[in-house]
């Protein structure tokens, strides 16, 4: 199926806003972490270190007067993330979590206390840590990168096996101590709660994720990347999938011939919906940002944009689509955040890496114009085919011309996979509701551990609104 569908929508200006912020003179702002303060303040973080403040995030004109920056600290390695909890900024370095505290008031940090560690280091230039997240428990949860690349000779013990390496840690409520939470990852770049307080995680295509996942993270899971089941043998280990995993079939067989795989969520289509998942979160801005509240938004590295999820629980799990949302941002998205107003921050750097744009890094604003798009605002899997519900009355259209396909994804070592067993989807019996918001079809061909994708017609809101996006792809783990 062809890309003009994802690419080619509408421009996005007519209902959200692009405001790019001045950045301090002199500073590479890599930003790897947005955390929102009670008094409506922004803290960044920067890969390189760095933790700023900024006064006044929301100003416009975006210039660096308006918006007020200062250092807040500084003297870290590598931070990949960055949280507001209890009171103090907490940031995921690569090797602890700290926390920092202004204890004086002056607005600069003058407290650095290590707050989560435990996981091995051994100097390969991919051993990243993201996070954290704070449970509604209060456990702290970080996710680890696979070990890729030379490991440092000077790294002792920790050269030969770097502990909990693709994996997620959760450090538990009055401990500093992270102990081993779920497996099998690559490049987890992103880890955030849902509306209902569960954990999720993004990952990366390459060995043993065939395309960039969404996971439901909990206590005990595997995803499937192999490197990590050394881990699994040690006698704290929550995760226990046999030794052997068998490479060359499908991710949907895969679930019932590999012990304890588990399907994530949501694939991300390669290329359609991106190349590199990143950071996520949940739009809780009730309904400030456009019609979309309660739904995840995902992060893009390689298009420089945001993707959108909705999910639902399916036999007690999670699964759900997949919609573009905003591309051709000025760089790699990395992270993400909601300010008080509603608005949506984008923080954003390439690294050094592939990724469309004219900037390396930076910092971007999207505002809600109150526009609302026509969109399909949720994909829903029934017993007997799908429901679409689109955010506004839609016109009768001639149905029949949608696209429609599932496939699958080979589970192997070798760097990703192509669409696998493709099938055109059997529709029949499109209904569309008299009030034209909800569409329902049925499909005599679903298959369970496969993503059915969808591409519809040109149609049109009651009022001549053109579809925003006519591309998806929902992820049918299982069927209702």
């Amino acid at each position: 199926m062809c890309l003009s569908a994802a690419l080619h929508a509408q421009d996005s200006s007519e209902y959200y806003r692009t405001l790019s912020y001045e950045l301090p003179k002199g500073i590479n702002m890599e930003a790897s972490g947005l955390a929102v303060m009670p008094d409506g303040k922004l803290a960044v973080s920067i890969r390189k270190g760095e933790v700023w403040i900024i006064q006044n995030p929301s100003a416009e004109p975006p210039n660096a007067e308006n918006l007020g920056y200062k250092l807040f600290a500084k003297g870290m390695h590598e931070i990949l993330g960055l949280a507001w909890h209890e009171g103090a900024l907490y940031v995921t370095q690569r090797s602890e979590v700290t926390r920092l505290r202004d204890a004086d008031d002056d607005g600069t940090a003058d407290e650095y206390l290590c707050v989560a560690h435990g996981w091995g280091v051994s100097g390969a230039y991919h051993e990243y840590a993201y996070g954290p997240v704070f449970d509604h428990a209060g456990n702290m949860h970080n996710t680890l990168n696979c070990s890729m690349g030379k490991k440092w000779d000077g790294a002792g013990d920790e050269a030969k096996h770097a502990l909990w390496r693709g994996w997620s840690v959760m450090t538990p409520k009055g401990s500093t101590k992270a102990v081993g939470y779920s497996a099998g990852f690559r490049s987890p770049c992103g880890i955030g709660l849902n509306a209902e307080g569960d954990i999720f995680g993004t990952d990366q295509q390459g060995n043993w994720t065939p395309t960039s996942p969404i996971m439901h993270i909990r206590k005990g899971a595997f995803f499937g990347h192999a490197d990590s089941l050394i881990d699994a043998k040690r006698a704290d280990s929550p995760v226990k999938p046999s030794a052997k995993v068998l490479d060359g079939i499908t991710v949907a067989e895969a679930v019932t011939q590999v012990p304890g795989y588990c399907l994530p969520a949501v694939w991300l289509p390669y290329v359609k919906f991106g190349q590199s998942t990143t950071g996520l979160r949940c739009d809780l801005t009730g309904g400030k940002f456009g019609p979309f509240e309660k739904q995840m938004f995902v992060g893009e590295f390689v298009l420089s944009g945001v993707n959108r999820v909705f999910m639902e629980k399916v036999g007690g799990e999670y699964q759900g689509a997949c919609f573009p949302f905003i591309s051709g941002l000025q760089s790699a998205t990395l992270t993400l955040n909601f300010l008080a107003d509603g608005s949506m921050i984008v923080g954003q750097s390439n690294r050094g890496w592939n990724s469309y744009g004219n900037r390396s890094f930076g910092l971007q604003r999207l505002v809600w114009t109150g526009k609302t798009p026509l969109e399909v605002q949720k994909l829903e899997a029934l017993k007997d085919g799908f429901r679409f519900t689109f955010t506004q009355p839609v016109r009768a259209a001639n149905w029949s011309l949608t696209k429609a396909q599932s496939y699958t994804y080979t589970y192997t070592a070798k760097y990703g996979s192509p669409e696998v067993d493709p099938a055109a989807l059997q529709l029949s019996a499109w209904q569309l509701s008299g009030d034209g918001s909800v569409l329902t079809v049925e499909c005599a061909n679903l298959r369970a551990g496969y993503v059915h994708e969808f591409e519809l017609p040109e149609i049109v809101a009651q009022d001549g609104t053109p579809l925003w996006h006519r591309l998806m792809a929902y992820t049918l783990n299982q069927i209702p």
